[in-house]
């Protein structure tokens, strides 16, 4: 995670994990999120709870510019204010019904969410392509030990015996998030190489976090 003294950022997706017209649970330090993308591809990242029955907004759909709860259809656009009520669709709802939302930027194929008020934009790793994510149960720590790396300003993990990968982690209660990042030029064999290291070393640092407990 990128961070510096006002706030930070967290790389909570891959691009290609969020087409247009979909939503998907989002974590970071400051709580859950429900991370969506408008069928026109704006990006927005909200509170995952619904104001009216607390019903996860990242179990709902969306419908044009806006994310609906999948509870009672209440709909919210991207600055968070709701905008429409399903059981009264002659009301204008009013400003005070709204969810929370957060600083959200897409780079180099990484979606990142703010947490405060960061005074830069995240990192640029134009040098990476994002191929795939997984989560390990297992710590920042033990992935390090695992790869044989520390992680360096930008957050990437690298691996000894594989330079040419790159982990970029984000710590979760439990468990940690891993978009696995390749140099560019790798070609469709490298990357089947890169996705099988990825699930070695998960498997090696997960069994090294049994051992420790």
């Amino acid at each position: 995670m990128f961070s510096d003294t006002t706030g930070s950022w967290t790389p909570v997706a891959l691009s290609a994990d969020l087409p247009p017209a979909t939503v998907i649970p989002a974590w970071t330090p400051a709580g859950a999120s429900a991370l969506w993308r408008s069928q026109s591809g704006r990006l927005s990242a909200s509170s995952d709870r619904c104001p009216h029955r607390g019903m996860r907004l990242s179990h709902g759909f969306v419908r044009g510019e806006a994310l609906s709860c999948i509870y009672h259809g209440w709909s919210y656009s991207p600055a968070g204010g709701c905008i429409r009520i399903p059981a009264h669709p002659d009301l204008v709802p009013p400003e005070t019904i709204r969810v929370a939302v957060q600083q959200v930027e897409e780079l180099d194929g990484i979606i990142w969410v703010a947490v405060g008020e960061p005074t830069a934009r995240p990192p640029r790793l134009d040098h990476l392509v994002p191929l795939r994510s997984l989560t390990l149960e297992a710590d920042v720590a033990a992935i390090e030990a695992a790869a044989g790396g520390k992680a360096d300003a930008d957050g990437l993990i690298g691996i000894a015996d594989c330079p040419w990968v790159r982990l970029l982690p984000t710590a979760q209660i439990g468990r940690t998030l891993v978009h696995v990042l390749v140099e560019q030029g790798r070609n469709a064999a490298d990357r089947l190489v890169a996705s099988r290291i990825a699930e070695a070393l998960r498997r090696r640092a997960e069994t090294d976090r049994k051992d420790v407990a």
